[in-house]
């Protein structure tokens, strides 16, 4: 139970950060600048990119090197179904970007607002599962402090960029003409999934434990399928600038740095 209740704690804080940056709906009247909407894009790309690497791939190897297995297997395996995942949810899952008219998905009649939310709802899923996956790894080692020191750097460095998203989630939203608190709603719950899938991942670790290395590679997999896919190409849209760029770089530091010092 104990695993279960810090991946609540750990997934709720990011919940928590993505709704304060929802919130900002509320101080700002004006939509985010073309140039700030990259940065942010390229932070969490860049958070995401670390995150994937130090806090799930390397453990991944670790745990299966440890269980007496070749590291390489479960993370390239876990790796590959992880992007399978995330490319099966895309053709699915009906979604529409910000910026763009025609939906992607299964053909739907469900309201624009609602295809907009699940845009960004697809990428916060691996992000819940990896914070989920952390908080089960280091219940795993009977809660050393360097175990629980990463799954505490990887929420931290998931919450930073939860902050920004939340507000690049309910600014656009407001400019599309829904009423301040609508925006507010409908940025907040994106982020919702994270607990939601993060408590899931852990019950499943639990009970399946041989499958941890397996299970952290699938996360790093989705992950990376997001920043790839979506993250990277809408933080460097317009005019060639070093903008997202810079945004990639900021949040890969910052998150390798949380990830080594707490780790």
């Amino acid at each position: 139970m104990q695993p279960v209740i810090w991946a609540a704690g750990g997934t709720g804080f990011t919940f928590l950060m993505t709704t304060l940056g929802a919130a900002m709906v509320f101080f700002f009247r004006r939509k985010i600048e073309a140039n700030v909407q990259k940065i942010f894009l390229g932070f969490a790309a860049g958070v995401m990119i670390a995150a994937s690497v130090w806090s799930l791939l390397i453990p991944a190897i670790e745990e299966a090197e440890a269980a007496g297995g070749i590291g390489w297997i479960p993370a390239v395996g876990g790796f590959a179904l992880g992007v399978g995942f995330l490319i099966l949810l895309d053709g699915l899952l009906p979604h529409l970007h910000l910026g763009e008219k025609n939906p992607e998905g299964l053909h739907s009649s469900w309201k624009r607002t609602t295809l907009l939310v699940l845009a960004v709802t697809l990428h916060n899923i691996p992000e819940g599962m990896a914070v989920g996956l952390s908080y089960a790894l280091a219940a795993q080692h009977h809660a050393e402090p360097a175990a629980l020191s990463a799954a505490l750097a990887l929420a931290l460095g998931i919450g930073i960029q939860n902050f920004p998203e939340g507000a690049a989630i309910s600014l656009p939203l407001r400019q599309e003409g829904f009423s301040r608190k609508k925006a507010f709603f409908y940025g907040s719950m994106s982020g919702i999934v994270e607990p939601i899938f993060g408590i899931l991942v852990v019950l499943a670790a639990g009970s399946i434990q041989p499958l941890m290395p397996w299970l952290l590679s699938f996360a790093a997999g989705a992950m990376m399928y997001v920043v790839v896919e979506e993250l990277i190409p809408e933080a460097h849209l317009g005019e060639h600038s070093n903008t997202g760029t810079l945004g990639v770089m900021a949040g890969f530091l910052i998150m390798m740095l949380l990830d080594v010092a707490l780790g």
